[in-house]
């Protein structure tokens, strides 16, 4: 089984290197996809020299790719790009932050190993390890969001717009991702439902932050979301 993370980044300057060091830390074979997404804090030169390393260490279990895009144009569209240079069999996507732990991959991808699951959620509310507590109409609206996103797909998630999601590499490269923000969250959701895979849900670690700290989504994508939900269970 090879392993490929995809890792989108936007002014991450504090957080990529370590990111990427714990990515690559962890014990399995694998390809760590980096999509920089016009990032201008200075994230881009230490990719650069993450890269220049990662050249030196000529780990064939761990292999490096890094994509520039030239504009920064968001989340969905960084994994849009990176998809296509996926080699490995199942695919986390990873956020460049450290809200979310490399340690919990074990638990993203054991119901796909066991051959139970096509796509595996994190959720950030029940069980798992250390939960950062924060904002509270964060989680209600997430809550809200969830429950929206239950009743137009029929599943019964927890935590939709958990960032961390694992794919067999064949779902991932099936479904045409069209958003280009955080969209992608409630998209990929509905579109996945569309296609009838089975969906698993595991507890994971969560070490969020504020928006002091970097924290980039906001209210008006929590609005979107209800949006795109409709948009693409509707027409697409």
């Amino acid at each position: 089984m090879k392993l490929s993370v995809l890792m989108p980044v936007y002014n991450e300057a504090d957080t990529v290197w370590e990111a990427v060091r714990r990515v690559r830390s962890m014990d399995v074979v694998k390809e760590v996809i980096v999509i920089d997404d016009g990032s201008t804090d200075g994230s881009r030169e230490i990719l650069n020299r993450i890269e220049a390393e990662s050249r030196k260490d000529n780990d064939s279990r761990n292999e490096l790719k890094v994509i520039y895009q030239p504009v920064n144009r968001g989340k969905g569209a960084a994994i849009r790009s990176g998809v296509p240079l996926v080699t490995g069999d199942i695919i986390i996507i990873q956020d460049a932050d450290l809200e979310y732990d490399p340690q919990d991959f074990e638990n993203l991808l054991n119901p796909i190993l066991s051959g139970k699951a096509d796509v595996v959620y994190g959720t950030r509310f029940y069980g798992g390890g250390p939960h950062r507590v924060l904002f509270f109409w964060h989680y209600l609206g997430n809550q809200i969001l969830t429950l929206f996103s239950n009743l137009l797909t029929n599943l019964n998630l927890s935590d939709m717009e958990v960032g961390y999601k694992a794919f067999r590499s064949e779902v991932l490269k099936s479904i045409q991702i069209k958003s280009n923000r955080f969209g992608f969250e409630p998209e990929i959701t509905v579109k996945v439902a569309k296609g009838g895979f089975r969906v698993y849900e595991v507890p994971i670690s969560y070490y969020g932050r504020t928006y002091k700290e970097g924290k980039k989504i906001t209210w008006k994508d929590g609005i979107a979301a209800f949006y795109y939900l409709l948009r693409y269970r509707l027409k697409d």
